[in-house]
């Protein structure tokens, strides 16, 4: 079973395909099962490590369009 553990924890889920409403809408799920209850230990930690990786993934994607905004605004004023 700690094999089990180790190897889930060590996996980094692709999210590439998702964007930026898609994984906030799915962010937004998996915060509402932690809020809610009734998951077990196993299952709030996935649903935990799901999460953090969909909030890096919203982040980076904001981050992106910052850079393009600013990178359009930057040229606009040059």
């Amino acid at each position: 079973m700690a094999n089990e553990t180790t190897s889930t924890q060590s996996e980094t889920p692709d999210l590439s395909h998702l964007g930026y409403e898609q994984a906030r809408d799915e962010l937004m799920d998996v915060v509402r099962r932690l809020e809610t209850g009734g998951l077990t230990l196993e299952e709030s930690l996935a649903a935990w490590e799901r999460g953090e990786a969909l909030a890096k993934h919203c982040q980076a994607k904001l981050d992106g369009a910052r850079a393009r905004l600013d990178a359009a605004i930057g040229g606009e004023e040059g």
